[in-house]
C-alpha cells in the first residue's frame, strides 16, 4: 500500500501553522510601526529552496506590496477609526502566522515536508485567503493614500482573491519518487542508486554531512509525533536516509556525541533519574506502589526474583509496568534542550510502537551492505574501522537493528577486530558487541560465537584504552544478565582478576563499570569466594570516597554471600562504613547499615566493638532510624540492638534480631552504557 497523503495528526510541539496568537494591544502609531517592521522582516526572508518554493515566494511577494502601504501609513501619522484599528490587528496576526509558517518549513526536514506537501501547501493557501479577507475590510477611504498606494491595494486584493491552492508539479513528482522507493522496500526491492542520487539532487543534499543533518531533523520529527502511524512514517524516512547515506557515501564514523552534553556532566533533575540506577530514565514506568523506574532496570530487578519495590521495600501487588508517558515527554524535551541524544525506540516495551516494515527493511539492507564490506578480503584497517563504526552507530539505534546485525553474521567478523592494533577499531568493535548484547537473544549468540567471549575478556585485561576496557566490563555485565552465564563468567579467573584490576587502576568511569559488573556476578554465591580471594574487598574499599554507592553495594553483596572469609576481609572497612552512614546518600547509607548488620551477625563481639569505637556512631544510628529509608531504619535499629547487647556483655553471635522479614536484596547500580547504548 502506498504512503497516503491524509492529514497527519498534530505534533507535540508547535504545528506548522500555530492555532492562535495574542492580539497586540498597541496604540495606532505603534501598531502601524509593528506592521511595517513585520512586513519588512517577511519581505527580507528567502523563499524556501528545492520544495514549496513557489508557495513561499507567493506570500513573500504579497507582503512586499503591503510593506509599501504601511510605509506610507507610518509617515502619515493618522488617527485610525475603531474598524481600521481592528483590521490592522487582524493583519498583524496573519503576518505573524506567515512568518511562523516559513520559519517552521525552513527548519523542518525536507523529506517530512515532501511527504505531506499537500497539507503544507494548503497552509500557505489558507494564509493568503485570510489575508484576502482582511484586505476586503481594509478601510481605504479612511486614509489619504497616494494613487500609487491605492493601486497597490487594488492589485493585492485581486492577487489574493484569484489565488488558488496548488502543489508545484515538480514537488508532486518528487514526492512520488520517494513514496515509490518506500513502497518498493516493502517488497524487498532495493532502490536504484541513480534514482537515489536524482532525489538527493532535487532536494539539495550535496554531501554526507547534509544527510546527517536531515537524519537529525527526522529524529526530531519522530519524537514530536504522537501516534504510531506518524512515527512509522518518520521511521521509514530515517531508514531511507541512513541507507542512502551509507550506500552512496560509504561507511562513516558515527556522530561525535562528545559535542553534546554528556550525561555524566549534565545536571540531571532528580525526578528524571531512575531510583535503581540513578541514571537518566529512557522508558519510565510506574509499579504498583506508585514509584517510577526505568523499564529495563525494574525489569531486571523483577526478573532477578524480587517481589518488592526497590525504593519503598513494599511488596508489589502485581508486576504490571504502566508507562509514565507524561514524564517521558518531559525527559525528551529536557534532552533536546541539553543537546543530549535520546533513543528513537525502546526495547519493545508495551508503551512503544513497533517499528514499521519499511524501516526494518531499510535497516536490513543497510546491514547487508555493511557486512559485505567487512567480508571483502581487500578491506584494510582504515576502511574496516569505518564499517565497524557504522555498525556501532546502527546497533545503538534500536532492537530491530541489533537483531538484523546479529542475524547477518556480524559477531564473528567483529571478533577479529577485538585484538586489533588500532585503538579506534578495537573500541568500535567491543562497543558494537556491547550494544548488540542489550538484546536478550544476542547474549546467547555472543556466548556461543567462537572467540567472542575470550576476545572481550582480553580487551578487559589488555585493551589499548580505558574506554575499551570499560566497555568490555559493561559487556560482561550485560551477558551476566542470564543466570547460567553469570556462573560461567564467574568461574573464569581472567574475568575476576580483570574486573578487579580495572576497579583498582582505572579512571572513575571505568571503575564504575568494573564495580557494577562485579556486583552483578557476585549475585551468584559460588562466585563470591573467587572475588574475595582476588582482593575485591580492598578494591571496593579504595573506591569508597570516589564511588560510594557502587563500592558499598559490592561490599554488602560480598559480605552477605561470602561467609566468614568475606567478613574478615571487610573488617578494616568498618570505620569507613560508619562514615558512609553519616554522610552518604540515602541508598548508600542503607547499604552501609545492611553491611554492618551482616558483619555483626556473623562476626561476633569483636566486630561490634570495632563499630562501637566509631566516634558518634550511636547518634548516626539514631538519625538513620528517624530519617532514613524504611529498610535503612530497620537496619539501623538492628545495629542499635547489637550495640546495646554488646555493652551489656551479652553474646549475640549468630542472632538475628530484625523483627521485620528482610525480603529486599541489594539494589544493583547499572552502567548507563548498558541501558543507554554507547554512541
Amino acid at each position: 500500500m502506498a504512503v497516503t497523503l491524509d492529514v497527519f495528526p498534530a505534533r507535540k510541539r508547535r504545528p506548522l501553522v500555530a492555532g492562535s496568537y495574542d492580539s497586540p494591544k498597541l496604540s495606532d502609531a505603534k501598531l502601524t510601526r509593528s506592521l511595517f517592521l513585520a512586513s519588512q522582516e517577511i519581505s527580507s526572508m528567502q523563499p524556501l529552496r528545492f520544495i514549496l518554493r513557489r508557495n513561499s515566494l507567493s506570500i513573500i511577494r504579497k507582503v512586499k506590496i503591503l510593506s509599501a502601504v504601511f510605509d506610507e501609513l507610518l509617515r502619515s501619522q493618522m488617527v485610525y477609526s475603531q474598524s481600521a484599528h481592528l483590521c490592522f490587528e487582524e493583519m498583524h496576526l496573519v503576518m505573524q502566522r506567515m512568518k511562523t509558517l516559513i520559519d517552521d518549513c525552513s527548519r523542518s526536514s525536507k523529506l517530512w515536508l515532501l511527504l505531506q506537501i499537500e497539507i503544507v501547501a494548503f497552509s500557505f493557501h489558507e494564509l493568503i485567503t485570510d489575508l484576502s479577507t482582511v484586505l476586503d475590510i481594509f478601510p481605504v477611504k479612511d486614509f489619504s493614500l497616494s494613487d500609487d498606494v491605492d493601486d497597490l491595494i487594488v492589485l493585492l486584493r485581486k492577487q489574493c482573491s484569484d489565488s488558488i491552492q496548488f502543489v508545484d508539479p515538480r514537488d508532486d513528482a518528487l514526492r512520488r519518487k520517494v513514496t515509490d522507493i518506500i513502497d518498493g522496500i516493502k517488497h524487498q526491492i532495493s532502490p536504484d542508486q541513480s534514482r537515489l542520487i536524482e532525489i538527493l539532487d532535487d532536494l539539495g543534499f550535496p554531501d554526507s554531512a547534509s544527510l546527517t543533518e536531515e537524519i537529525q531533523r527526522l529524529e526530531d520529527e519522530f519524537q514530536d509525533q504522537i501516534d504510531e502511524r506518524s512515527k512509522s512514517a518518520a521511521a521509514s524516512l530515517i531508514g531511507l536516509v541512513r541507507y542512502t547515506k551509507c550506500v552512496l557515501y560509504g561507511p562513516t564514523p558515527p556522530p561525535d556525541f562528545r559535542r553534546y552534553t554528556s550525561l555524566s556532566e549534565a545536571n540531571i533533575p532528580a525526578d528524571f533519574r531512575c531510583p535503581i540506577t540513578l541514571e537518566l530514565m529512557r522508558d519510565p514506568v510506574v509499579v504498583s506502589t506508585g514509584q517510577t523506574y526505568d523499564r529495563e532496570s525494574i525489569d531486571l530487578w523483577i526478573q532477578s526474583g524480587h517481589n518488592t519495590c526497590p525504593k519503598t521495600g513494599q511488596i508489589l501487588k502485581h508486576t504490571n509496568l504502566i508507562p509514565n508517558r507524561a514524564l517521558k515527554n518531559l525527559i525528551v524535551m529536557w534532552c533536546r534542550d541539553q543537546k543530549i541524544p535520546f533513543e528513537l525506540y525502546g526495547e519493545g516495551g508495551s508503551g512503544e510502537p513497533a517499528p514499521c516494515k519499511e524501516a526494518e527493511e531499510f535497516t536490513r539492507m543497510m546491514v547487508s551492505f555493511l557486512i559485505d564490506k567487512l567480508s571483502a578480503r581487500s578491506a584494510v584497517a582504515e576502511s574496516s574501522n569505518g564499517v565497524v563504526s557504522e555498525l556501532r552507530a546502527l546497533a545503538k539505534s534500536d532492537s530491530v537493528a541489533r537483531a538484523c546485525i546479529a542475524e547477518a553474521g556480524a559477531i564473528p567478523k567483529l571478533v577479529r577486530y577485538l585484538s586489533s592494533e588500532s585503538p579506534s577499531l578495537q573500541i568500535n568493535a567491543v562497543t558494537t558487541i556491547l550494544n548488540l548484547s542489550i538484546l536478550e537473544q544476542n547474549k546467547t549468540r555472543i556466548m556461543e560465537t567462537d572467540g567472542a567471549l575470550n576476545g572481550v575478556i582480553e580487551v578487559l585485561r589488555l585493551g589499548a584504552t580505558w574506554e575499551a576496557k570499560a566497555n568490555a566490563a559493561a559487556t560482561l555485565f550485560s551477558l551476566a544478565g542470564v543466570s547460567a552465564y553469570k556462573r560461567r563468567l564467574g568461574r573464569k579467573a581472567r574475568v575476576v582478576n580483570g574486573l578487579i584490576d580495572l576497579a583498582k587502576q582505572g579512571p572513575t568511569s571505568s571503575k564504575r563499570d568494573a564495580l557494577v559488573a562485579i556486583l552483578n556476578l557476585a549475585a551468584e554465591r559460588e562466585n563470591v569466594g573467587r572475588f574475595v580471594e582476588a582482593g575485591v574487598v580492598q578494591a571496593a574499599g579504595d573506591a569508597f570516597r570516589e564511588l560510594p554507592e557502587e563500592a558499598v553495594a559490592v561490599v554488602e553483596a560480598v559480605v552477605r554471600r561470602g561467609g566468614l572469609m568475606a567478613v574478615s576481609a571487610a573488617f578494616g572497612l568498618i570505620r569507613l562504613l560508619g562514615e558512609v552512614m553519616r554522610e552518604g546518600a540515602d541508598t548508600t547509607r542503607e547499604s552501609a547499615a545492611a553491611t554492618l548488620v551482616t558483619m555483626c551477625r556473623k562476626g561476633g563481639s569483636e566486630l561490634v566493638a570495632e563499630m562501637a569505637a566509631i566516634p558518634g556512631i550511636e547518634r548516626v544510628i539514631w538519625e538513620m532510624i528517624g530519617t532514613g529509608t524504611a529498610r535503612g531504619g530497620r537496619k539501623a535499629a538492628s545495629l542499635m540492638r547489637y550495640l546495646r547487647r554488646w555493652a551489656a556483655g551479652v553474646d549475640h553471635t549468630g542472632d538475628n534480631h530484625e523483627t521485620v522479614p528482610e525480603t529486599q536484596s541489594i539494589v544493583v547500580p547499572t552502567p548507563s552504557r548498558i541501558f543507554n547504548p554507547v554512541s
